[in-house]
Parts: C-alpha cells; sequence; structure tokens
C-alpha cells in the first residue's frame, strides 16, 4: 500500500496490545474521531495476523512487546500480504530493540502509550497516508539504545548488511536514498539532485523494488546503517 487515501475516506484501524484496558482507551480515541474507526482487536501477534486477513484494516496499532508472538514478528507477516495496512507501533520504551527491528520490518512509525489522545489520532491519520510518524522524544529514545556501550557489534553487522543491499543501486538512486534520509520530500529531492519530480518519483519506485522496502522510512534506516 504505497498510494495515500483517497479525500473523505474513513481509516480502518486494528489494534494490537495485550493489555485489555490499553486497548478500550485506544478504541475510545479512534472511534471518536469521525473520520477513524475501530474494526478489530487482537491481544497478541498471532491473532493480529488473523484479525488483519480478515477486516483489511487500513492501518494497525501494533504493540511491540506482547505474550506469545511479538509485534516485529508480526509485523513482518502483515506486511507481506497483498495490499497490506501500514503498521504504526505502540511502544512504552522498555524494548527499543523491539521498535527498532519494526522499523526496519516495515512499520512506518512509532507513538508512545501515554501520547496526548489527539495527537495519537493525528498519527494514525498521517500514517494512513503514507506517511511517517516519529516523535521527537521517542526518537532519541531508539537513537540511543542503538548507538548505546555493547551495540558495535550490532552496528557492524547492521552497517555491512546495509551497504551490501545499497550496492545495487545506481549512483542516482543512491543520491535519492540519501535524500530521502535527510527528510526531503520529492519536490526538495528533486531541487537538490536538478532533476524532475517524476524523475524522483521513477528513482524512488526503483528503491521499493531493489531494496525490497515497503516505505521511506526503511530507505532511511538503510541509508543511516551504512554510514554508521
Amino acid at each position: 500500500m504505497n498510494s495515500e487515501r483517497e479525500p473523505g475516506r474513513v481509516v480502518r484501524v486494528a489494534i494490537v496490545d495485550d493489555d485489555r484496558l490499553v486497548r478500550m482507551a485506544l478504541r475510545l480515541i479512534i472511534d471518536g474521531e469521525p473520520d477513524l474507526t475501530v474494526v478489530a482487536e487482537a491481544a497478541d501477534g498471532e491473532a493480529a495476523t488473523g484479525v488483519v486477513a480478515e477486516h483489511r484494516p487500513d492501518v494497525v496499532l501494533m504493540d511491540v512487546r506482547m505474550p506469545g508472538r511479538d509485534g516485529l514478528s508480526a509485523t513482518r507477516e502483515v506486511l507481506t500480504g497483498q495490499s497490506p495496512p501500514r503498521v504504526l507501533v505502540l511502544t512504552t520504551f522498555d524494548s527499543d530493540d523491539l521498535v527498532l527491528g519494526a522499523l526496519r520490518a516495515g512499520a512506518l512509525g512509532f507513538v508512545l502509550k501515554d501520547t496526548p489522545p489527539p495527537r495519537i489520532a493525528d498519527a494514525v491519520r498521517t500514517v494512513a497516508d503514507g506517511h511517517p510518524v516519529l516523535s521527537p522524544e521517542a526518537t532519541a529514545r531508539v537513537i540511543a539504545a542503538a548507538t548505546g556501550p555493547g551495540s558495535s557489534d550490532i552496528r557492524a553487522a547492521s552497517r555491512e548488511a546495509a551497504r551490501k543491499r545499497l550496492s545495487a543501486l545506481t549512483e542516482r538512486e543512491l543520491d535519492t536514498a540519501r535524500a530521502i534520509a535527510d527528510g526531503l520530500g520529492n519536490p526538495e529531492i528533486a531541487e537538490r539532485l536538478h532533476i524532475s519530480v517524476a524523475t524522483v518519483k521513477a528513482h524512488i519506485g526503483s528503491l521499493f523494488t531493489k531494496l525490497a522496502v515497503e516505505n521511506r522510512v526503511q530507505i532511511a534506516l538503510l541509508v543511516r546503517d551504512a554510514a554508521e
């Protein structure tokens, strides 16, 4: 699912969290918005794959740490199907490594569970439109987890794997990937590289295919992994 939602369309949401009270709170937030609706709930990653297949939500609010199958594994599976949903990860930040893994698996962003309700609703809308949601507080914690003591071997392995994947790109595609990692939109990338927006879109399409990614966040993570 790479296109933006149709204007005026109600966003269908599935909530995956092992805490019943959290699910209830999220349902109240989502169903309280005229353009959002909860179509399914699941209490763990295993059940998540079933409800996604049955209800075909636009967005999945996915907890990362749950009994049994975690959100990372579930995210990978739900994104392999036809017309997959977009995944917005929920976290309390006792599991930063899983959040990083979920982003690399294709989640389009993450929010803290104590985020104010209006911002959670806005995050769902943003993800539904195909744009990443990375709150400053959450981003800082994830970066700290990825670069902290004892992470050098993990970073080295990630760097080698990322460089191998990026080696399949042309020079112009790599320039485009780097611009995405810098947070530029298509018009800004076109201006930087002195090419048309249509050409930028063509390069991004090639990036999705060659790198086997679902969104721009994964491209940015690959570029940053390769540079570490």
